[in-house]
């Protein structure tokens, strides 16, 4: 694979088979932000230095003509967001259509809005949300919380698929309330541990509820390995 469409590893691979990153950073400031760390990154520079990578539509379009994505779902986006707050977000819109006209399917992960580009949506395509559970200061950046669902809400509306990624998690009875919240319009949930950050969360107990919860509910659910583990591995 040659391109910057690409096939994730380690943790990134529970979210799909290929991603694509479209922004040089993220306006979101969420504190606990991994992307600076992997890519060598100033954190001030990668929150405020935001603009689509150098070429990315032409890379984009070259890619898909030399390699056969149809029926592939590809992951918008890990080291940055889709839709930057305060940013102009075109470039998303022209990848979309791009990926849409070779026949794949996107699955797009935000804290920002990208209702404006539900007209190039399917029901094969996946629209998410991150949730953590903190306060809105967690990502000051970011839409607010109950901005995100109201656009997840019109995406479910408009008869695209939804999904809530709760990774990671930085306030367990938060992300409790909103399992139950957001179940009536998500067709499936994420759920992930706080990693490389110091937490008072007893992790097994969380998502043992977590699980229960989604099952009483009957949620379509994933709960990311590094929680499972902490979970005794069961299944």
């Amino acid at each position: 694979m040659n391109g910057p469409i690409y096939t994730p590893s380690g943790a990134a691979k529970e979210y799909g088979d290929y991603a694509l990153n479209i922004y040089t950073g993220c306006p979101h400031r969420c504190w606990y932000c991994f992307a600076p760390g992997v890519l060598h990154r100033d954190k001030e520079e990668f929150y405020s230095h935001v603009e689509p990578r150098k070429n990315i539509i032409g890379k984009v379009k070259l890619q898909l003509e030399r390699e056969d994505f149809s029926g592939k779902t590809v992951h918008l986006c890990f080291t940055c967001d889709p839709y930057p707050t305060g940013h102009d977000s075109a470039a998303t819109r022209e990848v979309i259509k791009l990926l849409k006209a070779a026949g794949a399917h996107v699955q797009i992960l935000t804290k920002g809005d990208g209702s404006r580009d539900f007209d190039l949506l399917d029901a094969g395509d996946w629209y998410g949300i991150t949730l953590d559970g903190g306060s809105i200061w967690s990502a000051p950046g970011a839409k607010w919380p109950s901005e995100r669902r109201k656009a997840a809400k019109a995406a479910h509306e408009a008869g695209i698929k939804t999904w809530v990624s709760f990774e990671p998690v930085t306030d367990a009875e938060s992300v409790l309330r909103l399992i139950e919240n957001v179940s009536w319009w998500a067709d499936k949930v994420k759920i992930g541990k706080l990693n490389y950050h110091p937490s008072d969360i007893d992790w097994a107990d969380f998502g043992e509820r977590a699980e229960e919860l989604c099952q009483d509910l009957g949620l379509d659910y994933y709960i990311k390995e590094s929680l499972r583990r902490e979970m005794g591995g069961k299944t």
